[in-house]
């Protein structure tokens, strides 16, 4: 169990790793192909598939050439079995706050993202 901790842990720095620097191929590394984005936008569900996302993430300028602090942390893990576990992380590109989760599950014995859920704040 304890090697399953640390490689979620690992696979969750990637991501964090990957979206501060805006390289898609770390991102690419820890979600699944089939894996989409999902969050409620003014009151309905808004679903993008991993590849859009991507195309976005190229698109943009990376918080990281923009100079903007790094301010991301894990707030939880919870392993809840042998092939699944939620983490749930925070992140930053200001003006906007994020607040993920990201469904995990052991694939061919590789931990990734299956899933993510996510809220935006701005200000601060």
């Amino acid at each position: 169990m304890n090697d399953d901790i640390k490689a979620i842990e690992a696979a969750t720095q990637v991501y964090l790793d990957g979206l501060y620097e805006g390289d898609v191929e770390k991102l690419a590394s820890v979600f699944h192909p089939t894996s989409a984005l999902t969050q409620s936008l003014d009151g309905e569900l808004k679903v993008v598939p991993r590849e859009s996302w991507f195309e976005a993430v190229r698109g943009r300028k990376s918080p990281k050439e923009s100079g903007l602090e790094r301010g991301d942390h894990v707030l939880a893990i919870d392993l809840v079995g042998p092939s699944m576990a939620l983490v749930k992380v925070k992140c930053q590109m200001p003006p906007r706050y994020f607040t993920d989760l990201l469904s995990f599950l052991k694939v061919d014995g590789k931990w990734v993202v299956a899933q993510k859920v996510f809220m935006t704040e701005t200000g601060k």
